[in-house]
């Protein structure tokens, strides 16, 4: 069995994920479950719905019938989820689970990566991707969400602006080195 905690997708009765979701942490919960399942979530989106009556913001569910559980796979885990009232099966071929990459947990957004950055607003980078490549600019704005920075560099004797993906820069003294 896995000994690290990966994300796993549950089939449930449509309408139910909310109430699956509540089910299983309160399960977690009474059982004393933390070391075994870890997160349960329904992944929704905020979307604007315009109607007669003007527009409206409403949460809607991306991924209707299926709840993401993080959990560590064992007899235990398994068996608690899987008897869960309103969860029909885990997806994967037969009864055996299969967890998410973790290109699909990133393309989800179900966890955030921590980003340590050598460079901050205010400091000379060197770009070193990019059609910009080999030019020299300073960071205007970091933006996490994105992993995108803005750039000010020097085209022709006047500043240019450029947003640039975190990889297609480095502090200029990194590269120096």
């Amino acid at each position: 069995m896995s000994e690290a905690a990966k994300w796993y997708v549950v089939h449930t009765y449509s309408g139910y994920e909310n109430k699956v979701a509540a089910t299983i942490q309160k399960t977690v919960e009474n059982r004393h479950l933390e070391d075994l399942i870890f997160d349960v979530r329904v992944p929704t989106e905020i979307v604007t719905e315009v109607r007669e009556t003007g527009t409206k913001e409403v949460e809607r569910k991306i991924f209707p019938g299926y709840v993401l559980i993080k959990m560590i796979m064992n007899d235990d885990s398994w068996y608690v989820v899987r008897n869960t009232r309103g969860v029909t099966s885990f997806v994967g071929p037969g009864s055996k689970p299969v967890p998410l990459t973790e290109q699909e947990v990133a393309a989800l957004g179900m966890e955030k990566l921590e980003v340590k950055l050598s460079y901050q607003v205010g400091d000379s980078v060197k770009v070193i991707d990019g059609p910009l490549e080999g030019f020299i600019g300073v960071v205007d704005e970091i933006d996490l969400t994105n992993q995108t920075v803005k750039v000010t560099v020097s085209m022709f004797g006047r500043g240019t602006p450029a947003e640039l993906r975190f990889g297609q820069v480095a502090a200029l003294e990194a590269t120096n080195k």
